[in-house]
């Protein structure tokens, strides 16, 4: 049996030749061909190869998607050819291999060792921050099987965003608009506040802008905190101020991008229903309170 490392890499490049001259999709057979020719010629397993990365390709929009998610900073478009690419190869084996036969943590640490052989310096801390993130939404199979400690996120540097639960009134009812990502999850709005800005100030910008209404915030109901990457400074921890925020506008226009799919509204009623991170539940449960009873 070859070397799976080298069946990735083959991959690997097979996707990142095919992305990096805009191919079709019909043409990475031949690129695949050509390659395994190069760089592996005799191997047996073309199959897995082939299945990797017609997986990859059929699935390229999810997984591009949910990059975007975990790395919300980093829009698609910008993120190099290399680091993409493994990427893919890594979120693709995370989310839909079959985990007996590549562990979460393989697929996490070979995706690792591909952005650090054929990229730059800060490739495989990208790549690794990234599959963590996601790693950590699912769940974190398999995490108690091995693997190293944390590092103490006390010592990340720290970016300031601002979230809100908006709300408006329609008679007697209370509509809530919240936004769907990539991992099926109901969630708040929110975005990366400017250093010359406070943090009411750039609530309110990044939420017009991302569900296009205006708003007025009423009072702060809450905060989080959560660990992402950046290629550039590593691990890096965002805090997040969520307000309460009304609107008087009716149709919500949410900016494409970002890792989120819908925005929608609701009545209070289908709040319990909906699929919500546990982080952010209690905030939204907060806010609905206030809306009821008045601001404690």
């Amino acid at each position: 049996m070859a070397n799976r490392h080298l069946l990735r890499s083959i991959a690997f490049q097979t996707l990142f030749e095919w992305d990096f001259n805009n191919e079709e999709a019909s043409q990475s057979n031949t690129i695949l061909r050509n390659n395994i020719a190069e760089f592996a010629p005799g191997i047996t397993e073309i199959d897995y190869i082939s299945s990797l990365v017609r997986g990859v390709l059929e699935k390229i929009k999810t997984l591009d998607a949910i990059i975007e998610k975990a790395a919300p900073e980093w829009p698609i478009e910008k993120i190099s050819y290399v680091d993409k690419n493994a990427l893919r190869i890594g979120l693709f084996e995370l989310l839909y291999a079959n985990r007996a036969e590549v562990p979460p943590k393989v697929a996490i640490n070979e995706a690792i060792e591909i952005a650090k052989v054929f990229g730059g310096d800060t490739s495989g801390k990208f790549v690794n921050g990234v599959l963590g993130t996601v790693y950590k939404e699912i769940g974190e199979p398999g995490k108690n099987d091995s693997g190293k400690k944390n590092l103490d996120p006390s010592k990340f540097p720290i970016e300031m965003l601002g979230g809100a639960l908006v709300f408006r009134r329609d008679g007697e009812h209370i509509y809530l608009a919240l936004v769907h990502d990539v991992f099926g999850y109901w969630t708040l709005s929110k975005g990366h506040v400017e250093i010359n800005e406070n943090v009411e100030e750039g609530t309110i910008r990044e939420i017009e802008e991302e569900l296009g209404v205006e708003i007025e915030i009423q009072n702060k109901i809450g905060e989080n905190e959560y660990v992402a990457s950046d290629p550039e400074k590593g691990k890096i921890k965002k805090h997040v101020h969520y307000f309460l925020a009304e609107t008087k506008n009716q149709t919500l226009h949410l900016q494409s991008g970002g890792g989120l799919t819908d925005a929608q509204w609701f009545i209070l009623s289908d709040i319990p229903n909906l699929k919500i991170y546990g982080d952010i539940l209690p905030i939204i449960t907060r806010g609905i309170k206030e809306l009821i009873n008045g601001k404690e």
